[in-house]
């Protein structure tokens, strides 16, 4: 695959937006049957050591892209309180000086999830949304912007400040950005629908902050939620099938696509869990217009529609598999490939991460990466039977209509 294009001097990533420390007591010895005990008054129950952990997008994007050779500063908020400082511990660890770009505020508390996870159930959150609700365009760093290429934002939805006011935060967040020449990317987190980030009118919230966003890479159930929220009630309350997918359709994801582009998003990327990454890229002229980390072909980025299936692993974890797919499709964007191969590799760094427990200890170094995938790394099957749509036997990717 293509190789680094640019200096590394010249590919700053800057990730911002939800940081917290996951709190995760190990129960794997923890009988089925004891564990629903748990939250019975009086009631004790013996569990193994506890394990602490970055999350939120911060952590898992800027970290899996500071492992891939990308050079990256992380822009979240935290407390001044022993959580806090556990996580800038935590991300020191990776190299000194990591976390200095933190907005520490003593006002607040930092962010943190406590994670039930007894075993051949499913896991309980409990979730303290702390100095993130509290993030906002203030706490972006002119200085730091002015020397990026690109600003990744994440996971609004779970940000007070970001969906409030119709979402004037997040449209300020990202015009800053994009003021200081940046190309702008966002991810998503799907919220609890009774909860108030989960009432807000998304369709009108990325309608205003569409505009600058140059990438826009949520998962196809956050997509579904926020663009077509009957559809989603009608797949995720009625039955199992979205844990299937089989609801996933090529003319379905052209359509949410569609409506994204038209918004005037760049770039549309969907997470399909394990259907793999769909790609959709506006025309010419916008892909020239996408600041710094544009691609190094406009042209050849110009009107794709691509979608690749998975690598096939031994899944062992999904903690943070969308974040890593993400971060490796930036990293080849920076790096100066194809829409083809960032489709590829976006897909492979994801396949990594799940080979561990963590959202982390999977990802390897990107020339490992790809040498992975140059030897023949397998593929799940995917089949798409949608006229226009052809099999590309190479990349072994599907190849949409696209637009024109």
């Amino acid at each position: 695959m293509a190789g680094d294009q640019h200096k590394d001097t010249n590919r700053d990533a800057i990730v911002a937006g939800h940081i917290c420390l996951d709190i995760l007591p190990d129960m794997s010895g923890v009988p089925q049957d004891e564990w629903r005990t748990l939250f019975r008054p009086g009631s004790l129950l013996n569990t193994g050591p506890v394990h602490f952990a970055p999350g939120g997008v911060v952590a898992n994007t800027g970290l899996t892209l500071h492992k891939l050779g990308i050079p990256t500063r992380l822009m979240g908020k935290i407390g001044d309180d022993p959580f806090g400082q556990a996580i800038r511990q935590i991300v020191d660890s990776f190299q000194p000086g990591l976390s200095d770009d933190m907005t520490v505020d003593d006002a607040v508390s930092t962010s943190y999830t406590i994670i039930i996870n007894p075993p051949g159930v499913d896991r309980i959150f409990l979730h303290c949304p702390g100095a993130n609700d509290t993030f906002s365009a203030d706490d972006l760093h002119d200085d730091l912007l002015a020397k990026g290429r690109l600003f990744h934002f994440g996971y609004p939805p779970v940000m007070r400040q970001m969906y409030v006011d119709n979402g004037a935060q997040l449209v300020q967040v990202l015009h800053r950005a994009r003021a200081n020449g940046l190309t702008t990317s966002l991810d998503m987190t799907l919220p609890d629908p009774s909860s108030a980030g989960g009432q807000v009118d998304w369709v009108a919230i990325l309608q205003a902050a569409a505009p600058y966003i140059d990438i826009f890479v949520p998962s196809i159930e956050e997509t579904l939620y926020m663009l077509l929220r009957s559809m989603y009630s009608k797949i995720f309350q009625s039955d199992d099938s979205g844990y299937r997918q089989d609801w996933i359709t090529a003319p379905l994801l052209t359509e949410l696509s569609d409506q994204l582009l038209d918004m005037g998003v760049k770039i549309v990327g969907f997470k399909l869990g394990d259907q793999g990454l769909y790609l959709r890229t506006g025309d010419h002229a916008a892909m020239k217009s996408m600041g710094a980390a544009r691609p190094s072909d406009p042209t050849g980025w110009a009107g794709k529609e691509l979608w690749s299936p998975c690598f096939q692993v031994e899944v062992v974890g999904t903690t943070g598999a969308g974040d890593a797919t993400i971060a490796g499709l930036l990293s080849a964007l920076l790096r100066g490939m194809s829409a083809e191969q960032a489709l590829v590799a976006a897909v492979a760094v994801g396949a990594c991460n799940v080979e561990a427990t963590d959202a982390l200890s999977g990802i390897l170094p990107w020339e490992e990466t790809m040498r992975r995938v140059e030897n023949g790394w397998p593929r799940h099957n995917l089949s798409i039977d949608t006229p226009g749509w052809q099999y590309d036997s190479q990349l072994q990717i599907w190849i949409g209509p696209g637009r024109t």
